[in-house]
């Protein structure tokens, strides 16, 4: 899942963010409603959930969550404040935000608050990806391969299971590697040029250590697909 946090609070951004961070999700961090704007309304990148603090610089959250239902966007969202009388919440939710959480708050109740959204919005629930032999195995961040009895089972970096969940998603769809890049990698991280590259290399040595095939192929010029042929074969 990827988020887009909004929040002008810099220790709080920084602590939601390296929560979120650790749960595996792809955090965006902006400090204003306009530079939020910005992000949100692009078509390279993708949101699961944004989580947006109501009291924001140049654009408030309100004012954005009202934006963002203007244009029919379905995206769910978790609206944050120090605001916490009745009347706040309801102008929140009629805003269009989907939940609301008064700070301070534990970062526990956040996060199951997020999988509370996640169960609401059910393109977002978590699944299990098996394509063929390979099963993506979310519990335990490991690719699971059913050539031989036992199953190999391949642990994975985070950016690695990040990389296989995308392109599962996807099967035979050739995805450019600047929209990889983009869906994958936080916008302000501003990774080399050929992260992917190196990371496809990462992926297929690891692969190949456990003598099996990869099934992500480089379509030279184009970018990276998942092959279902040899997933099945």
């Amino acid at each position: 899942m990827r988020i887009l946090l909004v929040e002008d609070e810099e220790d709080l951004g920084l602590a939601i963010k390296q929560v979120l961070v650790s749960e595996k999700y792809i955090v965006d961090w902006v400090v204003d409603g306009v530079e939020a704007w910005r992000y949100l309304d692009n078509e390279w990148t993708d949101y699961s959930v944004a989580i947006i603090d109501w009291l924001l610089p140049k654009l408030s959250g309100l004012e954005l969550c009202q934006r963002l239902r203007s244009y029919q966007n379905p995206l769910p969202v978790l609206m944050l404040t120090a605001l916490g009388q009745p009347e706040n919440r309801i102008a929140g939710l009629d805003a269009g935000a989907d939940d609301y959480l008064v700070k301070p708050f534990i970062m526990e109740e956040l996060l199951a608050r997020l999988r509370a959204l996640q169960r609401r919005s059910p393109q977002f629930q978590p699944q299990t990806l098996t394509i063929g032999k390979f099963t993506l195995d979310d519990a335990n961040n490991a690719l699971c391969v059913n050539i031989t009895e036992p199953s190999q089972i391949i642990p994975l970096t985070v950016k690695e299971f990040q990389i296989f969940a995308y392109l599962m998603k996807h099967p035979d769809r050739i995805i450019s590697g600047s929209k990889m890049r983009n869906q994958l990698w936080d916008l302000d991280a501003e990774p080399m040029s050929n992260v992917v590259a190196a990371q496809m290399r990462l992926i297929r040595r690891k692969l190949a250590s456990y003598n099996c095939i990869c099934p992500i192929e480089t379509i030279r010029g184009q970018g990276y697909r998942f092959n279902s042929n040899i997933a099945l074969s």
